[in-house]
């Protein structure tokens, strides 16, 4: 059938990466356990300076983001649990992906949504891939 892929035997493949360990795309567990720890994170910081409000959270969860993935390679969550975004074709991921990223992850639906090499919307849309350590 024209235009239609072959399956691949494992998420990352079709990529250029390792099927496990170090450069392998990172899992749903950890992705959940990454989501986790900074929406918590994001809950305290609001809690403590503006009173639990929902907007306050959500900013503060994207400005986590929007600061950490271009400096230290991932928020919070994504480095304690062993993962880093990185840039397809390699080097830096600049301002701008990690500004359009978390506007979609803020919409949430991007982020349910993947690919068979597990990559969400919002990762395809900016040309990242969400990898193990």
């Amino acid at each position: 059938m024209s235009g239609s892929l072959e399956p691949s035997a494992y998420p990352g493949e079709r990529l250029g990466l390792p099927e496990t360990g170090p450069g392998s795309v990172g899992r749903i567990g950890r992705r959940i356990g990454a989501y986790l720890i900074d929406a918590m994170c994001a809950s305290v910081v609001s809690s403590a300076f503006f009173g639990a409000e929902a907007w306050a959270t959500l900013a503060v969860f994207a400005a986590v983001q929007i600061v950490f993935v271009p400096t230290i390679g991932g928020s919070p969550g994504h480095r304690l649990v062993g993962m880093r975004v990185v840039l397809l074709g390699g080097g830096w991921v600049g301002l701008w992906r990690p500004i359009v990223r978390t506007a979609l992850i803020v919409l949430l639906i991007p982020a349910v949504i993947w690919d068979s090499d597990q990559r969400g919307l919002h990762d395809k849309a900016i040309g990242t891939v969400l990898v193990r350590v």
